[in-house]
């Protein structure tokens, strides 16, 4: 709550003087908003990780917890509208993007579809948990033929958010950093990354603090997911790199900008990338390991390394670079105010509420009846304790 009110008064602030109140300016007009925007479109999209070894392999351990990502998702879904409402400066401009009384242009704006694409996410999500949470409250089993197609439907939505959202920085042709192919397998195998690893430290939490039953198995199994997506996210970044290092290309003027080489060796985000790469790495080995994979300090250590190594990732060393140079060859050395940070704080702090409440009406529901708990009844129905 205490996040929340600076979040308020630090937008009350930005909402009456505008966004002078940022340090964004013409040079660089995305910024640490939109960077949140972008990584936590990818926690949205790590509930896919749950929901696929839960239910195109039916492993068990992991199918009794896969609703905590869907609960995951909703908050994050949540949290990126605000950050792009505040990001927008009035958001009275929201009706532009409605239908029949706006203009959305759809569907040849990118920013119409991604509109469309995370509120049919969101309405997934909330229609699954709502009805597996509706028939836990009134001690039955979820529909397992109206649940489960819809579950599926959200692997292929899930993919769906993150794309979109990686079009709307590849579809800028005058911005050379963003303008590529390989943009969108990145955003997904680094979600791929980021949301199982908040994933991980929460069930943990959520074992130790309530009944949710959940097996250092299923822990585990998450864990070697999200190496796979480590080394492919890590591979394809190599290549980008490769391709314009050597080469030479005029590319290479962004990741000199990134990471401090060549005239820009002063660059003052090139700390932040250096480490966000040494935590990628680290936690890459980390979980490649078995040993260490299995042990949870080290796991812990991993996750937290992986999620500080993604969120720069997609904050400082996605947007940032992307404007450096600007297409009048100028270097707006851009930083987030107070304002911003303050904003996004009290964002955080809101999704944070949202989640701890749908946990506590979940584990609520779901645990309230001991005769429910298993993972399947006679009649071939799923029990309410194993869902997605």
């Amino acid at each position: 709550m205490v996040l929340v009110a600076i979040g308020v008064d630090a937008y009350a602030d930005q909402f009456r003087d505008g966004l002078i109140r940022t340090n964004m300016r013409d040079p660089v007009s995305w910024g640490f908003y939109i960077g949140n925007f972008a990584f936590l479109v990818g926690v949205a999209a790590a509930a896919v990780v749950l929901v696929i070894p839960a239910y195109l392999y039916d492993w068990k351990p992991i199918k009794e917890i896969a609703l905590i990502g869907e609960l995951l998702a909703i908050a994050a879904i949540i949290m990126c509208v605000l950050f792009v409402t505040v990001d927008v400066g009035n958001p009275l401009r929201v009706w532009h993007m409605l239908p029949f009384i706006g203009t959305p242009n759809f569907p040849r704006s990118l920013l119409a579809w991604d509109v469309v694409v995370l509120s049919a996410y969101l309405t997934l999500n909330l229609v699954i948990s709502t009805h597996i949470l509706f028939k836990s409250y009134r001690n039955q089993h979820y529909n397992k033929r109206f649940a489960v197609p819809l579950i599926l439907f959200s692997i292929p939505a899930a993919v769906g958010i993150h794309t979109v959202t990686a079009f709307l920085f590849a579809g800028l042709p005058a911005r050379s950093y963003w303008n590529a192919a390989i943009l969108a397998p990145r955003f997904l195998t680094s979600a791929f990354c980021s949301g199982p690893a908040i994933i991980l430290v929460l069930l943990q939490i959520l074992r130790r603090t309530t009944r949710l039953k959940v097996t250092n198995a299923a822990l585990f199994k998450i864990a070697e997911l999200m190496a796979y997506a480590m080394f492919i996210n890590l591979f394809l970044f190599g290549a980008e790199i490769f391709r314009d290092y050597y080469s030479s290309t005029r590319e290479i003027i962004h990741y000199q900008f990134l990471f401090g080489g060549g005239p820009y060796g002063g660059s003052p985000i090139a700390i932040y990338a250096w480490f966000a790469l040494a935590c990628s790495l680290g936690a890459f080995l980390l979980f490649l390991i078995p040993r260490t994979r299995t042990n949870l300090i080290t796991l812990n250590i991993g996750a937290v390394m992986i999620y500080a190594g993604v969120y720069i990732e997609k904050g400082v060393a996605l947007v940032v670079p992307g404007f450096a140079p600007s297409t009048l060859g100028e270097i707006y050395q851009y930083a987030p105010s107070s304002t911003e940070l303050r904003v996004s704080m009290g964002i955080f702090g809101i999704g944070a509420i949202l989640f701890t409440l749908m946990v506590k009406v979940a584990t609520k529901f779901l645990f309230s009846n001991p005769a429910l708990q298993g993972h399947h009844d006679d009649g071939g129905h799923d029990a309410p304790g194993a869902v997605a």
